[in-house]
């Protein structure tokens, strides 16, 4: 039976206090050793900027899996250290824990699955940071590549924390040109080669005014049959990202030149059936 009153209190509790600095301390410089380490990366980083080896998205990717592998790492010292402390060894838990241990394999296994798919991400360099990519039923802006999720910003502002093993198909809008596409309905009663000459010359003009454009606007002409308007249709190549910022200015000097010219957008018409058997067009 322990002896309350002959127990060694003093010894105990500079034990443990001894402990409690010894994790304190850890803990701090696990907290420096974090700090001074992510500088260091971004400074590296910074440099290959400068340098031009790398462009800026494939840098802020590489950038983000540097830190978050360094994270790991400092994480799995901090507790090999804590264990070491109170006389535990990591290798004799993990090797004794049975069937503990098998559950934690198992489960481990959707882990390297995210971490060797991350790694073909990153070396096929399917994406990078701040590209636009559809993944799924996803479509966003690149933020993260890291070694177990993918992190991708939706235009609404939602982030999506997306499993790497989960990404299947990848859909990179940030390679190259992009398209841009306007369709323009026009009267039955217009003359189809009058309106598109004018709508030329609007393009024209706005290909003189917006950087965004590598290559057009053109008018390729006749699109559908409407149920009141004819459509045009307008193609040109932008640059990666410009495409919707092109298809807008188009749009609007499109529409200037027709109004300037006469020529009418129609509207939907609608035909109302009266009581006393007539019809009202609207």
């Amino acid at each position: 039976m322990l002896d309350v009153k002959n127990f060694d209190w003093e010894a105990l509790l500079f034990g443990a206090g001894v402990i409690a600095a010894q994790i304190i301390g850890i803990l701090v410089a696990f907290v420096l050793v974090r700090a001074i380490g992510k500088k260091l990366i971004d400074r590296f980083f910074d440099k290959l900027l400068v340098k031009g080896d790398v462009t800026k998205g494939r840098a802020l990717t590489l950038q983000s899996l540097s830190e978050n592998i360094f994270s790991y790492i400092l994480i799995f010292v901090l507790v090999t250290t804590v264990f070491n402390i109170f006389g535990l060894s990591v290798a004799s838990l993990i090797a004794g824990a049975g069937i503990i241990g098998l559950a934690i394999g198992f489960g481990a296994q959707g882990l390297v699955s995210d971490v060797v798919t991350g790694f073909f991400l990153l070396l096929e360099k399917q994406l990078d940071v701040n590209d636009y990519v559809t993944v799924g039923s996803i479509d966003g802006i690149v933020e993260a590549v890291g070694l177990r999720t993918t992190k991708i910003r939706s235009f609404d502002g939602t982030l999506n924390y997306i499993p790497n093993r989960d990404i299947m198909t990848v859909s990179n809008h940030s390679r190259g040109n992009m398209r841009a596409l306007v369709d323009i309905g026009i009267s039955y009663d217009e003359n189809i080669d009058e309106a598109m000459a004018v709508i030329q010359a609007a393009c024209t003009h706005v290909a003189t005014e917006d950087v965004g454009i590598v290559e057009g606007p053109d008018v390729i002409g006749v699109q559908a049959f409407g149920a009141s308007d004819v459509t045009l249709r307008v193609i040109a190549k932008a640059k990666n990202g410009e495409q919707w910022a092109v298809e807008r200015h188009l749009r609007k000097a499109i529409k200037e030149a027709l109004d300037t010219n006469g020529i009418e957008i129609p509207f939907p018409h609608q035909v109302n059936i009266q009581k006393n058997g007539g019809a009202l067009e609207s």
